[in-house]
């Protein structure tokens, strides 16, 4: 019977463990340049409907395709807008954190617990029992802010404003309709109130009902009017897919 000598069997363990610290850095230096240069100065809301327990959250910005990286909704869980510095993995985080049963406060304070550049940041969380959270960091530029509502948590930076976020929770709170209409009319109004002082580009709304899948899953990713263009796009989906069947 053959054996394989020592040295080429640690030369193997040594072969698999440097493979492994290869990727493990590879994809540690992918989420610190995600993190690191992915800076969403947006307006923000994320929300619940209580009464049929879908969740929401809708963004625009002046950067492209703020769909890709900011807006996170889980179907009976929660939603989460991870924004400024945009760090994607603290929307997971707080998202696995609502699945186990912690709340909203709980999920985000696990979420920016180890996060070196939490001063960065600006994350709002909504459970699907209504529990709210918020923070905004020290380094976002001004105007800066976030404000809870009583279904709704509305935050942005680099805004003309605070109007921008007042007139977003005004109106969210006053508009009739769905979850949808409410998001929808909300972003209108912070838009209409200055919205981001760069300009505009991109915008989304997501909407989750009981399904693992969105029901609402629409984007702008690159227009000198994104929030309008969303609105349109809303308006159509909604009398195609959404509308009552005859």
């Amino acid at each position: 019977m053959t054996r394989t000598p020592a040295r080429v069997t640690m030369w193997k363990i040594w072969a698999v463990t440097l493979l492994f610290l290869a990727v493990c850095g590879l994809e540690g230096a992918r989420l610190a340049q995600s993190a690191g240069q992915d800076w969403d100065h947006t307006f923000s809301i994320v929300a619940l409907d209580p009464d049929t327990g879908h969740l929401g959250v809708a963004v625009s910005t002046a950067r492209l395709a703020v769909g890709n990286r900011v807006p996170f909704v889980k179907a009976k869980v929660g939603a989460v807008a991870t924004q400024a510095n945009t760090n994607p993995t603290l929307a997971y985080e707080a998202l696995l954190l609502l699945e186990i049963g912690k709340t909203a406060q709980e999920a985000l304070d696990g979420a920016l617990g180890s996060d070196a550049g939490r001063e960065e940041r600006q994350l709002t969380v909504i459970d699907a029992k209504g529990n709210k959270a918020a923070f905004t960091g020290t380094k976002p530029d001004d105007y800066k802010g976030h404000i809870i509502g009583k279904n709704c948590v509305v935050a942005g930076n680099i805004l003309t404003g605070p109007e921008t976020l007042t007139a977003m929770v005004e109106t969210f709170d006053k508009t009739q309709g769905t979850l949808g209409d409410r998001i929808m009319a909300a972003m209108e109004a912070g838009q209409k109130a200055g919205g981001d002082k760069r300009g505009r580009i991109s915008a989304v709304i997501l909407v989750a009902t009981d399904t693992l899948h969105p029901y609402i899953n629409l984007r702008v990713d690159n227009s000198t009017d994104p929030v309008a263009e969303l609105r349109k796009l809303y308006d159509a989906y909604k009398a195609a897919f959404l509308a009552p069947k005859p």
